[in-house]
């Protein structure tokens, strides 16, 4: 019975923070309760929202950087190269799958803006340090980024590791198996790159 009451207490506090949020941008006509139904229908959490909007610009940062390999004029390795095009098939269709998830489930496709959640990111590159990586070319393009990919896919896995152990969505809990599954092989294949 406490639970019942807690679960609605925490249903109750989900819409007044909702309302809250949306108060300054949202109309009068806007229906907050149908999405809290939604929500609670759907199965997800705060967690479940929080990954899949920090992961959609991780992992666009990741497709960036696999962009900057495949252009001919750094001369990447085809070793690199293929792990490259291999990233950007796998991580595309996630930030679709993503970003459906999110629009589902009435949810921004962005955190607040008024909160840095870059420094949440694990493993992401400044742009100071992309475009450094952008000017090398060669072996040392190869090892820099290599390098900075390592350190990527490690910040993934931990945010997939937080979601896993937080969330409550069926469909985030697959993805990030499957992150966590692509990516700790990716990063074995990196490590070899590096020597």
């Amino acid at each position: 019975m406490q639970k019942k009451f807690i679960i609605r207490g925490i249903a109750a506090l989900s819409v007044v923070t909702l309302l809250a949020a949306c108060s300054s941008s949202t109309p009068a006509t806007s229906e907050p309760v149908s999405v809290d139904s939604t929500a609670n229908t759907a199965g997800f959490n705060d967690a479940d929202v929080m990954f899949a909007q920090m992961m959609i610009p991780h992992h666009e940062q990741a497709i960036e950087m696999a962009d900057i390999a495949l252009d001919p004029s750094v001369g990447a390795s085809k070793a690199i190269t293929d792990l490259a095009t291999q990233i950007k098939a796998a991580q595309d269709p996630e930030i679709s799958q993503m970003k459906g998830l999110l629009s589902t489930w009435g949810k921004p496709l962005a955190a607040d803006s008024g909160i840095d959640h870059g420094s949440m990111m694990s493993g992401m590159m400044t742009t100071d340090e992309m475009d450094a990586l952008g000017k090398l070319t060669g072996a040392e393009f190869n090892k820099a980024w290599a390098k900075g990919m390592i350190a990527h896919h490690q910040g993934a896995i931990d945010m997939a590791n937080d979601v896993l152990a937080n969330g409550t969505n069926t469909e985030i809990n697959t993805l990030a198996k499957a992150i966590i599954s692509g990516q700790t092989a990716e990063i074995e294949v990196l490590r070899g790159l590096v020597g």
